[in-house]
């Protein structure tokens, strides 16, 4: 199972080496929404179309998309320290150009830059937790690493709101490359970099089958979002996608050494946890995304402030991640993955019936959606993680958070393609209890967050008891542990 032996010394700076994490995380992932609200500003700078803009977005998570399950297997086989540190690197070289971009297509190759290292601080990040913390205090510092996601996910539009207006766009970029750069230093100091035990080599080629497969789908939904579902670079980016996930399936069946590993798929738990994991971001980055679009276009604040509706989310988040090892050890993973998707699905609910009358209403629905989102992000990630074999950690990992990432762009994406169709054709809500005299297609979109979440709870009830929840009965029956 996962988990090496931890010496004195590594258990001794596990609070240094959470701090390291979490700021890594907190600075990426701010990084891949923060220039939504300034989009406007950037295409009048360049001349840009909308669907030109969009590549800005696009381009960084298509590499998350792509990079996740890359750098998880790549975990499996290159020191933690080394991939670490270069991922940093490349990402403070991508916001250079960013920050340098003297045209758009500049702008969006810088992107893509930094999307490719950003996208390995998350994966590399909860398999470092799994792998340098102890087995009773790991639910709860994947709940901190989780947390630095969620919180940088709801503060990168205020980020971007706010310091865009102040000092323009480039700013944005110009701040992540010294953050970055500083980061190499505690990085190379606390973690570890001997290489893994397992030292079979990898299949490239299934490697980059599987990575067209999850980031062209994303590509697609974007294309639809800007130019509808009709549009050859949405269907057909769609097609090439089966083929090549189809592809994947055949090259895993027959290389010596997949790629992914095809056992991972045989444990019910951890299939079931990619598929919940997917579901639930998909709602989750759909509400970070359409509150805060929500508030400026419907209640009339201005972007900066509008993002600041996303706070108590963050705050929140970030008071309950210490919490959840003492939760998972006490509920155990059906009952708490199912009462976060409860809480988030409740609040899509209320999002869709009353956040169209009240800026307050839309703030505590979106508190909601983000504390149930934690609670089943952590708890499954750890209960995967350990039900993985050690030499299987990163892959599983990989494919796990790949699954996150991809339910990140699949959201905005989809209810976007939902929330234009609908402020074309309608005027009225499809909730009859909707509250609001503007915003019908906003309702519609959170109301369609809740059947999505209502089906991620039905494939998460069907969660047996697993060896990760006997552990942590057994650990709750002892002293109490904390980080």
């Amino acid at each position: 199972m996962t988990g090496r032996p931890i010496t004195a010394e590594r258990s001794r700076s596990i609070p240094a080496l959470l701090a390291v994490l979490m700021a890594a995380v907190l600075v990426t992932v701010t990084s891949s929404d923060m220039v939504n609200l300034m989009l406007p500003s950037i295409g009048a700078d360049f001349g840009a179309s909308e669907a030109e803009l969009a590549w800005i977005v696009t381009g960084f998570l298509l590499m998350f998309a792509i990079g996740v399950p890359l750098y998880g297997r790549l975990a499996d086989r290159i020191g933690l320290r080394r991939l670490f540190a270069a991922a940093l690197a490349t990402y403070a070289a991508g916001s250079l150009i960013c920050a340098l971009a003297p045209e758009l297509a500049a702008l969006v190759g810088g992107r893509i830059v930094a999307g490719a290292g950003a996208a390995a601080i998350p994966v590399l990040s909860v398999v470092a937790v799994t792998r340098l913390v102890p087995p009773e205090k790991r639910t709860a510092a994947i709940g901190v690493v989780s947390a630095a996601a969620g919180i940088g996910t709801a503060a990168g539009p205020a980020v971007g709101g706010g310091i865009g207006q102040l000092f323009g766009w480039p700013a944005l970029f110009w701040i992540m490359v010294p953050v970055a750069a500083a980061l190499l230093i505690p990085v190379w100091r606390i973690l570890p970099d001997e290489a893994p035990a397992s030292g079979t080599p990898s299949d490239l080629l299934g490697g980059a089958l599987l990575g067209l497969g999850a980031g062209l789908p994303l590509f697609g939904m974007t294309q639809a979002q800007v130019s509808g579902f009709a549009a050859v670079t949405c269907w057909g980016s769609l097609v090439v996608a089966i083929a090549a996930l189809a592809l994947f399936g055949w090259r895993t069946a027959r290389a010596p050494h997949p790629f992914i590993p095809p056992s991972l798929f045989t444990n019910p738990a951890y299939r079931t946890a990619v598929l919940v994991v997917f579901l639930a971001m998909t709602v989750n980055l759909g509400g970070l995304v359409f509150v805060p679009l929500l508030v400026v276009e419907v209640h009339g604040l201005t972007p900066g402030s509008g993002a600041l509706v996303m706070i108590p989310a963050g705050i929140a988040v970030a008071a309950l991640s210490p919490l959840l090892g003492r939760l998972a050890r006490r509920f155990g993973t059906t009952t708490l993955v199912s009462a976060g998707l409860a809480l988030t699905g409740l609040s899509s609910v209320f999002l869709s019936g009353w956040a169209g009358g009240s800026v307050v209403a839309a703030g505590t629905g979106i508190l909601g959606i983000s504390l149930g989102f934690i609670l089943v992000l952590a708890t499954l990630i750890d209960t995967a993680a350990g039900e993985l074999p050690t030499e299987q950690t990163g892959a599983g990992i990989g494919i796990l958070q790949g699954a996150q990432f991809l339910g990140a762009g699949t959201g905005p994406a989809l209810f976007g393609v939902l929330v234009s169709t609908r402020q074309d054709s309608a005027n009225t809500a499809l909730n009859p209890i909707y509250s609001g005299s503007e915003g019908a297609a906003y309702s519609d979109a959170f109301l369609a967050m809740a059947a999505v979440t209502g089906i991620a709870l039905l494939f998460a009830l069907r969660l047996r008891p697993t060896s990760v929840d006997i552990r942590r009965r057994e650990s709750a029956d002892g002293p109490g542990h904390a980080l």
